[in-house]
C-alpha cells in the first residue's frame, strides 16, 4: 500500500470515526428529545382533558343509567357493560389489540407488522410475529382498574383515533398511544387514588422465538446495581437470583444441559429495588418499560419450562413491575418490537444488545453494517463489504508484519548457527540473537500485534452477527437466513444439515496457514495447517452462517495479500542479486588457453 493509498485510508477512517463517535451520537439525541417532547406535550395535553372528563363522568354516568326517552336510541348503559371486549389499534409498524371488561384493560397482543413469522416477505401465507400475552392474568400487560365505586362496573371503551385508545370508570381513565418505533405511551387518572388496589404494570409474556440459537433473558438498569452505584444488570449472566433459570445459568439455561428431575414447572423470583428500567427478551424481540412517572420498587419475573423435554429448557418468560401506594396521576411508555440498536440507543436501554466489554467497538459495527444495507440492500453484500472495509483497515499492519515474518524465515539458518555456536551459553545466545534481528530490522513480535489487534474485532462482530435482528431471515444466494447456520439438506445430513460456509472456511484456513511465513520446525507448521481446520471447522459449524461468511472471506483476502507480498519480495530479490556476465574472450586469452 502506497502513501497515497494509506492516506486515503487514514482519512475515511478518521471521517468514519468522527461520524460514529461525534455526529451519530448528537443526532440520535436530538431525536430522542425531539420525541419526548412530542409525546410529553401528548400526553400533558391527554391528561388536561382527562381530568375534566372525569370530574363530569360521575353525575353524567348516573342520569344516563335510566331508560332513554328517545325510542329510536338504546340505553346507555348497556354499551358501558363489557365482557372482554376486543378492540385494536394500529400504525405502520404494529397492530396492538387490546381487552377489556369491567375489572380492566389490556394488551393481548403486539403484531409486528415488519417482521414475518418464517423466511421470506409478510403475506397472507407468512403472516407476521405476533406477541401474543396469553389469556392469563399474570401474561397480560393488565393494569388493575380500582372498581369500589357503586357503579363501577360500567366501563366505556373506545379508539378515539387509529392509534390511541381510552379506557374510562367513574374513578379511572386510562389512554394507550402509539408513539411510533413500537413505544406505547400509557396514561392513567386515578380519581381518588386507591390504596388497597394492587399496583402493578405487568410486562406481558415472551416466549422463546424458535431460532437455534435463541435465548431468554432479563436486563434492567438498577438504582443500586452494587456498591451503592447505579448500572445495567443482565439478571441471565450476572449474579442475579434469577441466573438459574435463564440462558446459562447453573440449571443448564437454554442448553438444556441440566436434568429438570424434581424441578417445578414455573420458577418465580423476586428482584427488589428501584429500576429505571426493565427488559424481557429472547434472541430479536424485547418486552420493556422505558420509563414512568412513579418510581417503582422492583421487579417479579417468572419462568416457565418445557415440561415435555427431560432436561431443563426454559420456553416463557413473564416480568411485572411492583410500585407503592397508586398515584393520582401517572404516565409509563412501553417498548414492544425488535432488539434493534438504533431504537433501544434512543430510549437509553443500549445495553439490551448485551455486547459485553467489547460494546464500544460493536456499536459502530451495527452502524456500518446497516449504512452498507442502505448503499445496496442485501445483508450478505453487507458483511462483504464490512470485510473488505476491515481488511483495508488492518492492511498496512497486516503487510507489515507479514513481511515480518518473512524476514525472520530467511533469518532461520543464521539463527540456528547462533544456537549451534553459544548452546552453552544461553545469555550470550541471547545477545547475538537480538543483534541479529537489530541488523536485520525485525522485530519478532510483529507477526503476534495483527492477531491481538484482530481478535477483539472478532468477538465484536461475533456477538454483533449473532444478535442482530437485521439478519433475522435475511437471505443471501443459497443462504435462507444468515442468523442461522445453512442447513441444506437436513434430511439427508446429520447435525442439523450441510453447511458449505464452514467447510470452505476451514479449508482457506490450511491455505493461509499455508502461506503463512513460519519460522518454526516445519512438522510443526503442518500440524498447524490440520489441526487448526479442524478446530474451526468444529466450532464454527452451529454458528450464524453471517459469522462464518466473514471469516471466509477474511481468509480469502489474507491469501490474496500474502500472495501479493510474495510476488513483491520475489521481484525485490531479483533486482538486489547481481546479473553474473562473462567477460569478453580475447586472442590473448585464446593464446594461453583461457578461452
Amino acid at each position: 500500500m502506497n502513501k497515497t493509498e494509506k492516506l486515503i485510508v487514514f482519512l475515511l477512517g478518521g471521517v468514519l470515526a468522527w461520524y460514529i463517535f461525534m455526529e451519530m451520537p448528537r443526532q440520535s439525541k436530538a431525536r430522542q428529545e425531539t420525541l419526548q417532547a412530542q409525546a410529553q406535550a401528548a400526553l400533558q395535553a391527554q391528561s388536561e382533558t382527562n381530568a375534566a372528563v372525569v370530574q363530569a363522568a360521575a353525575p353524567e354516568k348516573s342520569a344516563a343509567s335510566g331508560t332513554s326517552e328517545d325510542p329510536e336510541k338504546p340505553d346507555v348503559s348497556e354499551k358501558w357493560v363489557l365482557h372482554d371486549t376486543l378492540l385494536s389499534i394500529t400504525n405502520d409498524q404494529e397492530v396492538v389489540t387490546f381487552a377489556a371488561n369491567e375489572r380492566g384493560v389490556a394488551i393481548k397482543s403486539v403484531t409486528l407488522l415488519g417482521y414475518a413469522q418464517r423466511a421470506g416477505d409478510v403475506s397472507e401465507d407468512n403472516p407476521p410475529v405476533m406477541l401474543d400475552f396469553g389469556d392469563d392474568e399474570f401474561r397480560a400487560l393488565r393494569l388493575h382498574c380500582p372498581h369500589s365505586a357503586p357503579n363501577g362496573n360500567k366501563v366505556e371503551f373506545y379508539a378515539d383515533s387509529p392509534t390511541s385508545v381510552v379506557y374510562r370508570t367513574v374513578q379511572l381513565t386510562r389512554r394507550f398511544t402509539l408513539l411510533g418505533d413500537y413505544r406505547i405511551a400509557l396514561e392513567e387518572t386515578f380519581v381518588p387514588a386507591d390504596d388497597k388496589e394492587p399496583n402493578v404494570l405487568h410486562l406481558g409474556q415472551i416466549g422463546m422465538g424458535g431460532s437455534k440459537n435463541d435465548i431468554l433473558s432479563v436486563d434492567s438498569w438498577a438504582v443500586d446495581a452494587g456498591k451503592g452505584k447505579p448500572g445495567v444488570i443482565h439478571h441471565g449472566d450476572d449474579d442475579s437470583p434469577l441466573k438459574p433459570y435463564l440462558v446459562g445459568g447453573l440449571s443448564g439455561g437454554c442448553s438444556g444441559s441440566s436434568s429438570a428431575a424434581g424441578m417445578p414447572a414455573q420458577n418465580k423470583v423476586t428482584y427488589p429495588g428501584r429500576q429505571e428500567w426493565v427488559a424481557a427478551k429472547n434472541r430479536f424481540f424485547v418486552l420493556a418499560i422505558t420509563s414512568c412517572s412513579q418510581e417503582n420498587k422492583g421487579f417479579v419475573a417468572m419462568v416457565e419450562r418445557d415440561v415435555s423435554k427431560a432436561n431443563y429448557v426454559p420456553q416463557r418468560l413473564t416480568t411485572a413491575i411492583y410500585f407503592g401506594s397508586i398515584p393520582a396521576s401517572r404516565s409509563c411508555v412501553f417498548y414492544a418490537g425488535p432488539k434493534k440498536q438504533a431504537l433501544l440507543w434512543e430510549l437509553g436501554m443500549k445495553d439490551v444488545m448485551e455486547f459485553g466489554m467489547w460494546r464500544w467497538l460493536c456499536y459502530p459495527l451495527v452502524w456500518v453494517l446497516n449504512f452498507f444495507n442502505d448503499l445496496i440492500p442485501n445483508y450478505g453484500v453487507a458483511i462483504i463489504l464490512l470485510t473488505i472495509l476491515v481488511r483495508l483497515l488492518f492492511w498496512p499492519l497486516t503487510h507489515k508484519s507479514t513481511v515480518g515474518m518473512k524476514k525472520m524465515q530467511e533469518l532461520q539458518p543464521k539463527m540456528k548457527e547462533i544456537q549451534a555456536k553459544f548452546k552453552d551459553n544461553p545469555q550470550r545466545m541471547q545477545q547475538e540473537t537480538w543483534a541479529l534481528y537489530r541488523e536485520a530490522k525485525v522485530n519478532p513480535m510483529s507477526s503476534c500485534l495483527p492477531m491481538l489487534i484482530q481478535i477483539p474485532v472478532f468477538i465484536a462482530l461475533f456477538n454483533v452477527l449473532r444478535s442482530a435482528v437485521e439478519l433475522r431471515y435475511a437471505p443471501f444466494l443459497w443462504i435462507a437466513d444468515l442468523s442461522e447456520p445453512e442447513g441444506l439438506f437436513a434430511s439427508w445430513f446429520p447435525f442439523g444439515g450441510l453447511n458449505i460456509l464452514p467447510v470452505l472456511m476451514a479449508v482457506t484456513t490450511g491455505l493461509q496457514s499455508a502461506f503463512t511465513p513460519s519460522a518454526g520446525d516445519a512438522a510443526q507448521k503442518k500440524m498447524m495447517m490440520i489441526f487448526m481446520p479442524a478446530m474451526m471447522l468444529v466450532m464454527f459449524y452451529s454458528f450464524p452462517s453471517a459469522l462464518s461468511l466473514y471469516w471466509f472471506l477474511s481468509n480469502i483476502f489474507s491469501i490474496v495479500q500474502m500472495a501479493i507480498i510474495r510476488r513483491q519480495t520475489a521481484k525485490e530479490q531479483a533486482v538486489l542479486v547481481p546479473e553474473v556476465i562473462d567477460p569478453p574472450t580475447t586472442r590473448q586469452m585464446r593464446r594461453h588457453g583461457q578461452g
